[in-house]
């Protein structure tokens, strides 16, 4: 009886062995990153000492080691509007990067980006355009390879062209907390303008970009979609002979648990 015993618990043993194993939840690249995105910005405003900028008043910060390839700027306010020019100094007289940054609220959206900084010495210069009554929290520091750059290349690799004059647009669902945006070239000037609409017609956040360089000084940027019916428009300002490379992804997802797709909804060209 005990040998009849044995026999069937060892048949039992090997007809587990083959049949298919129970699926584990598995996380998505978007979950995974989404932890990971989350802790890394945090820990940037955890470990940096922001620099307030007065409305109406310039801050700059230098670079003078060659070896800094690319520089983090993020900027935020208390809540209130943020409207700022930001530019990259290299040279007398040589501006290769500059940006105008609007956003609404400051504190619901944070701006968040990596400029390309080779060849120094380089200087980011951040003026506030805003009033006096809205200043603004500036971190500028270097970006390692690990870095922001790193985490926002490791989501958004789908990449499509933008004509000169053409634009794309790019709806969400409501669980995309944010979004990874890069826009290159294959070595002319970059002309762009980035839009995150909620609405008709109701831009949150509006970045007016242009780099000498697509290709030697890409833009990667962040931005937060907080709450629903969140739609980014890359808007390519260039002649028709500049085209750029745009790749917009879901860069953090919260809420809604483990996705099959990647949170973008179908129709997102015109």
């Amino acid at each position: 009886m005990k040998f009849a015993a044995t026999l069937s618990l060892l048949a039992l043993t090997g007809a587990n062995a083959f049949a298919p194993a129970a699926k584990a939840p598995v996380s998505t690249q978007l979950a995974m990153s989404e932890y990971r995105t989350s802790v890394h910005l945090s820990k940037i405003w955890d470990n940096s000492s922001p620099v307030i900028v007065q409305g109406g008043s310039l801050r700059t910060w230098s670079f003078a080691n060659p070896a800094i390839e690319s520089v983090q700027v993020l900027l935020k306010t208390e809540g209130r509007p943020l409207d700022a020019d930001v530019e990259l100094w290299q040279g007398p007289d040589n501006t290769p990067h500059k940006m105008r940054v609007y956003v609404e609220d400051g504190a619901l959206r944070t701006f968040n980006a990596v400029i390309g900084t080779p060849r120094g010495p380089n200087t980011v210069a951040i003026r506030n355009i805003g009033q006096l009554e809205f200043p603004l929290d500036a971190v500028v520091r270097p970006d390692r390879d690990d870095g922001l750059a790193a985490g926002i290349a490791s989501v958004a690799t789908r990449s499509e062209t933008i004509q000169g004059g053409a634009l794309r647009t790019y709806p969400f669902n409501p669980t995309v907390d944010s979004v990874a945006i890069i826009l290159k070239t294959d070595g002319r000037p970059l002309n762009a303008r980035i839009e995150l609409l909620q609405g008709p017609n109701n831009n949150k956040q509006v970045v007016e970009l242009y780099t000498e360089d697509g290709l030697d000084r890409p833009f990667f940027a962040i931005v937060e979609t907080p709450g629903s019916g969140n739609v980014v428009r890359v808007v390519n300002t260039a002649p028709v002979e500049f085209p750029l490379y745009a790749s917009v992804d879901a860069y953090r997802v919260g809420g809604g648990g483990d996705w099959a797709d990647d949170g973008l909804m179908i129709g997102r060209a015109f």
